[in-house]
């Protein structure tokens, strides 16, 4: 065999060899998972919501004024004519504050309170009297009386069919609240 042509045969019986190998194929690469997004959580629903923009509306007119009532330390809430809107009246021998909107209802009513800490739905009991009234009572520490009092300068009394009342936390509702702590 002539030496010129050793070399490139050489090379080319090496390539013929290595093509022969089975060369280790590199890894497919993995696909990546699919993932389907999980739909978010429902939101828990509390019992009552606020309007969005209650803190915001404009404050019913009139202003809160102490009594003492029936031997009952009471907070009345009038409008500029003098009529009463909302009263909270402590029963020291109950322990109880007694929340009160002019209205008149043949049966119990929803009464919803809106505060900054604080939402509440009461069932109202309708009551006669000078001023027909829907009323819920509430025990003396209850923390809804707390909220309300110093609900951020304001709070609200919605039920159902009336004009929503936004009231002002003046110190008259304090009085009760504290009246009925002994």
């Amino acid at each position: 065999m002539n030496r010129n042509l050793a070399f490139p045969l050489a090379a080319l019986l090496a390539l013929l060899a290595a093509g022969c190998v089975q060369q280790a194929s590199a890894p497919a690469p993995a696909t990546a998972p699919v993932t389907t997004p999980r739909p978010a959580p429902a939101p828990t629903a509390s019992p009552i919501t606020a309007p969005a923009n209650w803190i915001d509306a404009p404050q019913t007119p009139g202003d809160w004024h102490h009594r003492i009532l029936n031997g009952q330390s009471t907070a009345l809430f009038n409008d500029p004519g003098g009529a009463v809107r909302v009263m909270l009246a402590c029963d020291l021998g109950r322990g109880t504050v007694s929340l009160g909107r002019a209205a008149e209802a043949p049966g119990a009513v929803q009464m919803r309170i809106y505060t900054e800490a604080r939402n509440a739905s009461l069932s109202a009991q309708p009551q006669a009297g000078s001023v027909p009234m829907v009323v819920a009572a509430l025990p003396a520490r209850d923390p809804l009386l707390d909220a309300i009092a110093f609900s951020r300068g304001r709070f609200a009394v919605e039920v159902a069919g009336l004009q929503t009342l936004y009231l002002p936390s003046w110190p008259e509702i304090t009085r009760v609240i504290e009246d009925c702590r002994p």
